[in-house]
């Protein structure tokens, strides 16, 4: 049997640079599996963070050294490395902003080579924070009240200000959450309880994105949910995040021991049952495939389910909730990455 060229495509100019490189260790580790090496070859493609690719020479040894940047070996920065075109299937593991926003499916798509993961549309909207929201409330999939606010909104002219601020305390109240709308892993998130923290939150978000999201504050367990396929699409156990820190921010995601993952999650079956089906709901609503994670919230006071978001191209290191979930539905990590090649060579 002939193997495929598996273009892994890691790095990228987004904030979440090195969670890529750590998701791209644990893929070129499961690649080594014996079953995979059997079906695979490994082409590794890193891209800088001031967006030059590297060749697969180059990207081995940023897997094996933790090296990010190699400005003595700088190239022209729209030339591809030449070993691009030897590519079968490209699996991209870029987080955020221009790796998970449709832009480098995009690319990928005018290769004219399969690709593991959502493609344009279903990137971009999954990356959209605002856009999302507006597909699942069209879908019927109960949310969080929000508001949508805008760069422009947050700096203009000294009378307009007050007043955004005076509608977010009147419509949403304290405490809530300020976001910009196309990044990811927490980058630039704030809670805020006044006003003061509000103001701060808004002009911290905005230096980050021109489309801001203000969601109301909920008392929830946060859970979440992965997806595996196209169009017969599976939902896997639930897995639940637990942590001590105020909110979920990028310090508690990716710092040992502030965070813990409880999978399965201890749930009714009924309310388990009810999240895996809101998680493909949530996956056909932005027409996402091959992979993605969808997290809520659960209010254990009143039973209701609240969608919070999806995440088209999720944290694929072993100890990431993707992963772990499906590990616990019984699909070993390697077997997860080759279904996930398989799926883009169907797609």
């Amino acid at each position: 049997m002939t193997k495929l060229n598996v273009g892994l495509l890691f790095g990228g100019r987004s904030g979440e640079h090195e969670v890529s490189i750590a998701s791209a260790r644990s893929i070129a580790q499961a690649l080594s599996d014996l079953t995979n090496a059997e079906k695979y070859d490994l082409m590794p493609f890193y891209i800088q963070k001031d967006g030059q690719w590297r060749s697969p020479d180059v990207a081995r040894s940023v897997l094996q050294s933790g090296a990010i940047d190699c400005p003595d070996l700088a190239t022209n920065l729209w030339q591809f490395p030449s070993e691009a075109a030897q590519v079968d299937v490209w699996f991209p593991i870029l987080h955020g902003p221009n790796g998970e926003d449709g832009t480098i499916q995009g690319l990928l798509t005018l290769m004219q080579k399969p690709f593991v993961g959502s493609g344009v549309l279903g990137s971009a909207v999954g990356m959209d924070k605002l856009t999302m929201k507006m597909a699942f409330a069209q879908a019927g999939l109960p949310q969080v009240k929000y508001l949508a606010v805008s760069r422009a909104e947050v700096y203009s002219n000294p009378c307009v200000f007050p007043k955004l601020c005076d509608r977010i305390e009147a419509e949403l109240g304290y405490p809530c959450f300020v976001k910009p709308a196309n990044l990811g892993s927490s980058v630039g998130i704030s809670k805020v309880r006044t006003r003061a923290e509000l103001e701060a939150a808004l002009d911290s978000a905005a230096s980050y994105d021109r489309r801001i999201i203000v969601e109301a504050g909920v008392v929830a367990r946060e859970v979440e949910c992965a997806v595996l396929g196209n169009d017969q699409a599976k939902a896997s156990v639930v897995g639940e995040i637990r942590f001590d820190s105020d909110f979920y921010d990028y310090e508690t995601k990716y710092t040992a021991g502030k965070s813990s993952h409880v999978i399965p999650a201890n749930l009714p079956p009924e309310i388990t049952s009810l999240i895996q089906e809101r998680a493909l709901q949530a996956f056909r609503a932005v027409d996402a495939s091959g992979l993605s994670r969808v997290d809520f919230f659960y209010v254990e006071s009143t039973g209701e389910i609240l969608i919070n978001e999806i995440n088209t191209l999720p944290g694929f290191t072993a100890t990431s909730m993707y992963p772990m979930m499906w590990e616990a539905a019984g699909i070993s990590y390697p077997s997860l990455v080759d279904q996930l090649i398989q799926l883009a060579l169907e797609a």
